[in-house]
C-alpha cells in the first residue's frame, strides 16, 4: 500500500508550477466532466477476484488505536516510529485460532503469538535526548545511561522526541477494521500502554490467513489537468468520507470529488494550478464527502489508480 502511494506523487511533481493551455485552465465544470468520465472507467476496470468477498482483505495498517490515546507531541512521536519498552513478560506460546466476525459471516483463521505480534509493534528504540529523559517523570540524565533489557541506548545529539512507550499488559481481544466486506472485529493483540489513554492493537491475524489487496488497472490515458489523485482514506463515518488529497503547493480551488454506483465509490479532486514558479512538492489536504447512501461494504477507489483506498493510520 505504501508503493502505492508513492506512486501517486509522481503526476503532480512534475506539473507543479506550470501554466495552463494558451486557452486558459479547464474551468470547474470541465473538471467534474473529466472526473466522472474517468471514474466511471476506473469503476469498470475493477474486477477484484473472488477473494475480495470470501476472504479476509483488511484496508488498514496492522497497529490500530482503539480509542483516543490523548496523544501529547512526544507519544505521538513514538507511537508513529514504534518505539516500545515492555515491563510485563509477552507470551511467547501461540494461542491457536480465533474468529473475523464480518458483517455478512464469519471466518476462522490461525493466530500469531503476542511475542510475535510485540516483534512487529517494536521498531526499536529512540536516541537519548541530552538533558531530557528517556521516560516522563524522570530527572533528566547527567551521563551516558543503560536502559533496563535488551534493547539499550545510544547517545546522539538529536532533538526530537526521547522516549518509548511503556507496555505493562497484554490480552487478546478483538477491534473493527475496514475489510473488502465491510467493518469486521477482528482478533487483535491489546498492549496497555502507560503513556497512553488506549491500548494500541495489533492485528492477529497470521499472514497466512491475509489475502493482499488486488493489484488495480488504471486506465491508460493521463489524468486531466486539473485533476488530483486520493492518497487514502482518513477517516468513514456513514455517509460522510474524509479523503487525504495530494495536492501541489500552489495549488488554490481544492475541490472534493466523488463519483458512486451501488456497488464502488470512486474519489479524487480538482484544483487550480499555479500559472507561474512554485515549489515542486507535494501536500496532503483532507476534504470530506458525503455519500448519497452510506459505504457500507463498497471500495473507495482512487481516480488515478484505480486503486482501493485503505484507512491511515492515526
Amino acid at each position: 500500500m505504501r508503493r502505492q502511494a508513492l506512486l501517486l506523487v509522481l503526476p503532480l511533481l512534475f506539473g507543479v508550477g506550470c501554466a495552463g493551455p494558451a486557452g486558459g485552465p479547464p474551468g470547474p465544470e470541465h473538471r467534474a466532466e473529466a472526473f466522472d468520465r474517468r471514474a466511471a472507467e476506473v469503476a469498470e476496470a475493477w474486477r477484484p477476484g473472488p477473494e475480495w468477498r470470501t476472504g479476509y482483505v483488511p484496508l488498514q495498517e496492522p497497529t490500530v488505536l482503539a480509542g483516543d490515546p490523548r496523544f501529547t507531541p512526544d507519544t505521538e512521536a513514538a507511537f508513529r516510529a514504534g518505539w516500545y519498552r515492555a515491563q510485563v513478560p509477552i507470551p511467547p506460546a501461540g494461542v491457536g485460532d480465533g474468529e473475523i466476525r464480518f458483517p455478512d459471516g464469519r471466518s476462522t483463521v490461525p493466530l500469531v503469538s503476542a511475542a510475535e505480534a510485540y516483534r512487529q509493534l517494536d521498531q526499536g528504540d529512540p536516541l537519548p535526548c541530552p538533558g531530557r529523559p528517556k521516560q516522563p517523570g524522570l530527572p533528566a540524565p547527567g551521563g551516558p545511561t543503560v536502559e533496563p533489557g535488551p534493547d539499550g541506548w545510544s547517545t546522539s545529539s538529536t532533538s526530537t522526541a526521547c522516549l518509548s512507550l511503556t507496555v505493562t499488559g497484554v490480552t487478546l481481544g478483538a477491534v473493527p477494521v475496514r475489510t473488502s466486506r465491510g467493518e469486521a472485529q477482528v482478533p487483535a493483540w491489546l498492549f496497555a500502554v502507560e503513556e497512553l489513554a488506549t491500548p494500541v492493537a495489533r492485528l492477529a491475524v497470521a499472514p497466512t490467513a491475509v489475502t493482499p489487496v488486488p493489484e488495480p488497472t488504471a486506465p491508460a490515458a493521463p489524468l486531466a489537468d486539473g485533476l488530483v489523485a486520493a492518497q487514502d482514506l482518513a477517516a468513514v463515518d456513514g455517509v460522510r468520507l474524509t479523503v487525504r488529497l495530494g495536492v501541489g503547493a500552489c495549488d488554490t480551488g481544492i475541490t472534493p470529488l466523488v463519483w458512486e454506483r451501488p456497488d464502488v465509490v470512486v474519489v479524487g479532486g480538482a484544483v487550480t494550478r499555479a500559472t507561474g514558479q512554485c515549489i515542486a512538492m507535494l501536500k496532503v489536504e483532507p476534504v470530506t464527502v458525503t455519500l448519497a447512501a452510506p459505504l457500507g461494504a463498497r471500495p473507495v477507489l482512487d481516480v488515478f489508480s484505480g486503486a482501493p483506498l485503505s484507512i491511515a493510520p492515526r
